[in-house]
């Protein structure tokens, strides 16, 4: 067993319903792919037929791991850092020293609209951000001017559990 930080420890999630459907297209991608090689004649029309199986392929497996990846997002809060995981293997990841963080913010309403879609973003005049749905968040100030934002329930008590740690950080 390992232990953490002295301090409140905070954990919450966000999903997204919608991603699994947009997995299953990424999946029908490869299915047609496998078909498509395995059902027709190799013998007429070689590279069309490659470029149709490798094209189904890629863009099954683009699709299929680039929604897998959002489907979920993990925020931990300790004394030391916020960690924030995505999708069932954690990639990506991205951890935020407490010491780099210059103020927490609750924002009631986030839209995958404002950053341009799902996933990883990053906008240059908003910073960087992992939005995995719509609704409340959390938005880091870091000591470089630079935002952080991401999609997670509970996001008011994360940021008092941050704020919380930023006090004691700064006695």
């Amino acid at each position: 067993m390992t232990g953490h930080p002295p301090g409140p420890l905070w954990t919450g999630r966000a999903s997204n319903r919608v991603q699994w459907l947009l997995a299953g297209a990424g999946a029908a991608f490869l299915a047609l792919g496998i078909e498509i090689a395995v059902d027709h004649a190799w013998g007429a029309g070689i590279v069309a037929l490659l470029m149709a199986v490798i094209g189904c392929l890629a863009a099954g497996l683009l699709i299929l791991f680039g929604t897998l990846a959002f489907v979920h997002a993990a925020v931990t809060v300790d004394a030391e850092a916020v960690e924030v995981r995505c999708g069932h293997i954690g990639l990506p990841r991205r951890r935020i020293r407490l010491t780099d963080v210059e103020a927490a913010e609750y924002l009631p309403r986030i839209t995958p609209q404002q950053w341009g879609g799902w996933g990883y973003r990053w906008r240059p005049e908003r910073g960087t951000a992992v939005i995995v749905r719509r609704g409340e968040g959390v938005e880091l100030r870091l000591g470089d001017g630079k935002l952080f934002t991401v999609t997670v329930d509970d996001a008011e008590n994360a940021v008092r559990v941050i704020r919380t740690h930023l006090r004691t950080l700064a006695h």
